[in-house]
């Protein structure tokens, strides 16, 4: 790649990214109330059968009650890159282009992000150590409704959100320079993650994400532009990159479970959330919607049998083969039936975890995942998102009864030849306990059924690890809330630290999460990694 602009640094310099260090991804709200008027409808430039009034202008956090009347409310923000120290401490922090910056034009190399999208901003480093890469959108900052619009050539006339964005794949280098990709994947909803790989001269992009935001059955270019996509790293500036029809790189049916003859809506199991690379095989997460399977999903390369099922996987469930390698191609399809039949299968569910579709499962809500070793999987569990409140205990009761919320391990188990659940790691999150943030109301929000502005932690979404040389493993996540403001993806959160026997099968005696990082008024924190230059790569190739 070449460099495409300098990531400028909030004191004016380019970053000095060093190895071993963290980064976290937060987004921050500019806190303006002429960013909406009182009555203004929405979403903009609705068709008038669509639109809503305003119910609250630019003013944080109450901006955000206009969720409630307007389901596609969003608000875009700048995302900066803050480097920790793997003890917390603030090292500087990076914001990539965006319009509030002079000199940024409409034609100049931009990424914003929708700053109450909860599922944004994932962080993952490249296998090689070199690229660390997250998305968002081509917008300006506070362009209003741009998580649900279309993407340019991909246009659903259902859609009640009328405006153009593309997404945009950004990659930052150990130099500190930014490198942006545009697509027009995730028409109607959100890119959520992304992942660079590159052998040789090539460098590819995998990506996760939702699609489609308008009326059943929907177009064929929505069913492209869902779950799983593969494209290109580009190196020329955005302005000039002219992306054509998205490239799916992978799919799930839930008919290649044996139990499930009757398919759901096409291009709906495929609403992805995390991803990772392991010892050559992509996986990806799903645990939203009332589609698919809530469970963590590979991508099977070896090719299908007689019946058009993955090799690996005939029923559904299966474990990789390391030696298959990673897809470097997009997947084929017939262009007839995609709106019909939607795309071929080449995904399977990991052997032991989740099987039951999401829509009977009220407890399976995986987010981010971290793989320490080929029997040790570490998967963030982000809650259900019930705001189930006790003013007597003030407590968000539902959210402090969860037991699968947190952080699972899973360990594969060698007689039985899949993964199990081995425990749930929850000590120090404080499940449903209401936290105070400086500046944020601490009273209730009475365009929200009187329920608590304050924030409680309700699980957990993005991660990162690293394994020590005393047999532990050191896990950085970013939790998820529950509070009574009008979207809980508004309010503050937490960067949270665990140690954990990484060779433990049952729960050990006094591990629990430390908070490194909270986010502080009109911002949230997303996504977290390792610093471009971090030697991640796996020596071992030994197969589940």
């Amino acid at each position: 790649m070449v460099m495409i602009g300098a990531a400028a640094a909030e004191d004016g310099k380019n970053a000095h990214l060093r190895p071993g260090n963290l980064m976290v991804s937060r987004t921050v709200y500019d806190n303006n109330p002429n960013n909406i008027r009182v009555g203004a409808p929405l979403p903009p430039n609705c068709a008038p059968a669509n639109c809503v009034a305003a119910t609250d202008d630019g003013t944080f956090p109450f901006v955000f009650n206009n969720v409630l009347s307007d389901d596609y409310f969003g608000v875009t923000s700048k995302i900066i890159l803050d480097q920790l120290t793997p003890d917390g401490a603030l090292v500087g922090s990076l914001e990539a282009p965006n319009s509030s910056q002079r000199g940024v034009s409409s034609v100049k190399d931009q990424i914003v992000a929708s700053f109450s999208s909860r599922s944004e901003l994932a962080l993952n480093l490249s296998p090689d150590g070199e690229r660390l890469t997250f998305m968002g959108y081509l917008a300006p900052v506070n362009a209003i409704d741009v998580s649900n619009s279309n993407t340019p050539s991909v246009v659903d006339p259902t859609n009640p959100v009328p405006n153009l964005y593309y997404r945009v794949v950004a990659a930052l280098d150990k130099e500190g320079e930014f490198h942006f990709t545009k697509t027009n994947a995730y028409t109607g909803d959100n890119g959520r993650a992304a992942i660079s790989y590159s052998r040789g001269n090539t460098t590819l992009l995998y990506a996760a994400g939702n699609a489609g935001n308008g009326s059943n059955p929907q177009p064929a270019g929505v069913v492209l532009g869902a779950g799983a996509q593969i494209m290109a790293a580009e190196k020329r500036a955005l302005v000039a990159q002219q992306p054509g029809a998205p490239t799916p790189v992978a799919s799930f049916n839930i008919t290649e479970l044996p139990a499930n003859t009757k398919p759901d809506k096409v291009g709906k199991d495929d609403n992805f959330r995390g991803l990772a690379i392991f010892h050559n095989t992509l996986f990806f997460t799903k645990g939203s919607g009332s589609n698919g399977v809530n469970t963590v999903y590979f991508v099977d390369t070896t090719g299908t049998d007689a019946n058009g099922r993955p090799l690996q996987c005939p029923t559904g469930v299966g474990l990789p083969n390391s030696s298959a390698g990673l897809p470097t191609a997009p997947l084929a399809y017939d262009e007839a039936t995609l709106a019909t039949d939607g795309l071929p299968n080449n995904m399977c569910i990991l052997k032991g975890f989740n099987t039951t579709l999401a829509k009977t499962t009220t407890n399976v809500f995986p987010f981010g995942l971290w793989i320490a070793d080929e029997k040790t999987i570490y998967v963030a569990d982000e809650g259900d998102g019930s705001t189930k409140y006790d003013a007597t205990s003030n407590l968000y009761t539902k959210a402090a009864a969860q037991t699968a919320a947190g952080l699972q391990k899973w360990v594969f188990d060698q007689t039985a030849g899949e993964f199990k659940l081995a425990y749930v790691l929850q000590a120090g999150l404080d499940l449903g306990v209401p936290y105070t943030v400086p500046g944020y109301p601490t009273g209730t929000n009475a365009k929200n059924k009187d329920l608590p502005w304050s924030p409680a932690t309700d699980g957990l979404r993005n991660l990162t690890g690293r394994v020590n040389r005393d047999g532990t493993v050191t896990i950085w996540a970013v939790t998820s809330t529950v509070s009574g403001a009008g979207d809980q993806g508004a309010a503050p959160n937490r960067l949270v630290k665990i140690v954990d026997d990484l060779a433990a099968t049952t729960l050990p005696a006094g591990e629990a999460f430390t908070t490194v990082k909270t986010a502080r008024f009109a911002e949230v924190l997303r996504g977290v990694s390792f610093t471009p230059g971090t030697r991640t790569d796996h020596h071992h190739r030994d197969r589940f």
